[in-house]
Order: C-alpha cells, then structure tokens, then sequence
C-alpha cells in the first residue's frame, strides 16, 4: 500500500490555504477509502501483517504530512526521456507546486499589517524557498482536519477499528482511538490525532 496523491498532484498554485487544506483533506478521505476497501482483502490473501487498519491508515497520514511538509523520501516514477532530456516525475511536479503554493500564503502573510513583522522574523530565511517553518506550521495547524478525512467512514468500513496503542487523553488514563479510529464517539475530543507517526522520520515507520 502507498500513499495516493493523486488529488494532490493536480492541485493548483494560485490557491489560498484553505484551498489547499480542502484539496489535502480531499487526497487523504480518497486514501482512507481505499486502504479501508483493500486492506482487509490484502490481509486474507497474504496473512495477517501485525498491523491494524487504523496503524495503516495512521502510515498513509504521516505520509501525506511528509509530502505537505517537502520531507517525502519517495521521488516518484522514474524519469522518462524526451528528445534526449529527462522530464520531471509527478512527485517533483508535486513539491514545485507545494512550494508556489506556499510561497503564494506567505505574501498573503505578509500583506497583513499585524501578522507582517511577526511573519518575516519567523519565516525569513528558509533554506532554497523551501518554506519548510510555514509548511511545519499549517501541517501542526491542519493535521487533525486531514486525519478526519482520512478516518471518514461514509460506508462504516472502519466499524470498531481502533488504534495499536492508547493514546487518547494523556498519561495513565490515555486510551485508545476506538470508534472507527478516532478518539472519542464522535463526540469531543475526536478531533485529537491519536497517532504521532507524522513526526517519526519516514525511514523509521
């Protein structure tokens, strides 16, 4: 199973950051939905893998956070030659657009009188305009609305899926995410993330 960022690599440069956040939760709701469908029949036809459908969908998050974030190690397909010059894959094209999008909310940013010194301290001098600090910021914002969309259950393919581990609440009263992976019974707090896989490098998942 990898991660369908299809949707994401038709995203426009001109968007705005709700825009974009849509087109992501879009992206990730697609991938939830496939991994909800196939996951279960992967698991018949080649055996049990140790991990839960929430644990894979929990992979696929943090792989969508990587690829907002530009930390994605995966380059795409390889690159196809054309009048003896190679083009780009659609991941490059993807990370190209991510940036201009970005670089587009910073100048949205930075147009505010109020937010425009505090924007500039904190994000002037990102590396190759990146825009790594902004990216880290709108996944740290937006990553519980791309988590309900990637554990949106329309068929209730989930059912009473939970997560590996409790991490629901804090301490030693944490549980775990046991209503179609989401903490809570879709009620307050379910918009916690209960999965930190997101901030675990990709080579380590």
């Amino acid at each position: 199973l990898h991660v369908c960022d299809k949707n994401m690599e038709k995203i426009a440069t001109s968007m705005t950051t709700h825009k974009l956040l849509a087109e992501v939760c879009m992206a990730a709701k697609y991938e939830g939905q496939t991994i909800a469908r196939d996951y279960p029949q992967y698991q018949e036809k080649y055996g049990d893998t140790g991990h839960t459908t929430c644990t894979m969908l929990a992979r696929s998050f943090a792989d969508i956070g990587d690829i907002v974030r530009g930390r994605d190690l995966y380059l795409g397909n390889k690159k196809k030659k054309q009048n003896g010059k190679e083009t780009e894959t659609e991941r490059e094209k993807l990370e190209k657009n991510l940036q201009k999008i970005f670089g587009h909310i910073y100048e949205e940013l930075t147009k505010n009188e109020k937010k425009a010194s505090e924007a500039q301290t904190r994000y002037n001098g990102d590396d190759n305009n990146n825009y790594s600090k902004l990216r880290e910021d709108w996944w740290a914002l937006n990553r519980k609305e791309v988590w309900k969309a990637i554990t949106c259950d329309e068929e209730n393919k989930l059912g009473g899926y939970s997560y590996f581990r409790g991490t629901c609440g804090s301490g030693k009263t944490a549980t775990q995410a046991s209503t179609k992976c989401r903490c809570g019974d879709d009620k307050k707090p379910n918009d916690q993330v209960p999965t930190y896989f997101d901030y675990v490098p990709q080579y380590l998942r």
